[in-house]
């Protein structure tokens, strides 16, 4: 893990233990902090305490405790770290952090404060509302094909302060939600890559401008002759790339539009992930990463899984996985990057319109509905393009294999969350590749 002597002797109160917190309070323990640590789940808080027994043997060398930061003063308290859940608009423990004076962190401002004891070493971080996932684990997997030591965190979903520090010369490659933004002060990004601005997580901000405030922020904790790397496919993000202008040749611009030949990139297709792979190829140019090893990582990414991911040919046919596409703003991008589609949607509707996905119905050659909003979409669709109400995603797979030519996508791409027929988006994902295994 990654530890600091800068927290020796200092008093954090940390409030969440899920994969992120729990590894703050390891790293802040190892680091000799005295950590009172907070979750309101029983076993998440039994975890903890398994997980440190693990790294020291035994508590008695440790300083932890529990209590739920809203019920003690916290009043001498160097930090208090949230999880990037924790609403700060609107949680009370905010509130009272703020007037005791103590400083509300996340684990990345924590990793910002541990870089001077780790090796030399670069950072790149990645924002924006769509793509962050893909063009983050796209940019590590150029570097690890360069042979680049490198190693994943934030947003994707791997604590950076539970990963052990790279030797020198390597990479820290951090997907960066706003959440966790608002929740740093001091992460000084080499490159920092923020792809795109649309309407989102608007229940945790004063409005659109306050959420691109906060994408913003990423740049503004840079040095000046750091490298900033902008899309300019929305309004915001090219705003704050004018805004960067003094930058000069460390401010980098990815227009929208450009024609590449993708055909070499099986996991990248659709005009949304040519911006990602854009933003990617310039992050790890200003890396100095060799065209050659970019050209290979390019060719060799495998994508996501549930996110535009292809899980097999039968006969001709491909069959591609989109399940994590759960409006049909996510799905736009899916249906752009295909023809001759047999689309597969429904499920649980956050909206009943498909308005969003309407550039896309030239492509579609035919739709199969399931789940609760199946016949509301089957309404919507009906004389646009040929529908089929299957009900299930069984029934669908197997109306679209009975229907679909050489050369036709399958696409799972459902514009609605998964919870009326499944666990979750990624069960869902995982029952369609079953599905598609046993196709004959």
């Amino acid at each position: 893990m990654i530890t600091s002597r800068a927290w020796a002797g200092k008093r954090f109160a940390v409030l969440g233990l899920a994969r992120s917190g729990a590894a703050t309070v390891r790293a802040l323990l190892a680091s000799g902090a005295t950590v009172v640590a907070w979750d309101s789940d029983d076993a998440k808080r039994e975890a903890l305490v398994d997980s440190v027994q693990a790294d020291s043997h035994t508590l008695d060398h440790v300083d932890l405790s529990f209590a739920d930061p809203e019920a003690i003063d916290l009043a001498g308290f160097d930090g208090l770290v949230v999880s990037p859940g924790v609403p700060l608009n609107r949680h009370p423990v905010a509130a009272k952090a703020r007037d005791a004076g103590v400083p509300i962190l996340g684990d990345i401002e924590l990793f910002a404060q541990a870089r001077a004891e780790l090796p030399a070493h670069k950072v790149v971080g990645i924002t924006g509302t769509n793509g962050k996932s893909t063009t983050t684990m796209l940019v590590h997997h150029i570097l690890e094909t360069a042979g680049v030591p490198a190693r994943l965190g934030g947003n994707i979903g791997k604590p950076v302060l539970g990963e052990e520090p790279l030797p020198a010369g390597g990479v820290y490659v951090l997907e960066l939600s706003s959440y966790q933004i608002d929740l740093t002060q001091s992460l000084d990004c080499d490159v920092a890559v923020l792809l795109n601005i649309t309407p989102d997580h608007l229940d945790r901000y004063d409005g659109f401008q306050a959420y691109a405030d906060s994408k913003a922020r990423l740049f503004a904790m840079q040095s000046a002759g750091h490298d900033a790397v902008i899309g300019l496919s929305d309004d915001a993000s090219a705003a704050i790339a004018r805004s960067l202008s003094a930058r000069g040749e460390h401010l980098h611009k990815i227009l929208p539009g450009v024609c590449m030949d993708q055909s070499r990139w099986p996991a990248l297709q659709g005009p949304h992930n040519a911006q990602n792979a854009l933003a990617a190829i310039t992050a790890c140019e200003l890396l100095g990463v060799p065209q050659d090893a970019i050209t290979q990582g390019l060719a060799s990414f495998a994508g996501l899984p549930h996110r535009m991911e292809r899980v097999g040919v039968v006969n001709g046919v491909a069959y591609v996985n989109d399940s994590k596409a759960t409006n049909p703003e996510a799905v736009a991008p899916a249906l752009a990057a295909f023809d001759r589609i047999h689309w597969i949607l429904g499920g649980e509707a956050k909206s009943d319109s498909l308005d969003a996905c309407r550039p896309g119905f030239p492509h579609v050659r035919a739709a199969y509905t399931i789940g609760k909003a199946g016949p509301a979409f089957a309404r919507v669709l009906d004389g646009v393009v040929p529908v089929t109400a299957s009900g299930t995603l069984a029934q669908a797979v197997a109306d679209a294999q009975a229907a679909a030519q050489p050369g036709d996508t399958v696409l799972l791409s459902p514009a609605c969350a998964s919870f009326d027929q499944f666990r979750d988006f990624e069960d869902r994902g995982a029952q369609f590749r079953s599905l598609v295994e046993g196709l004959a």
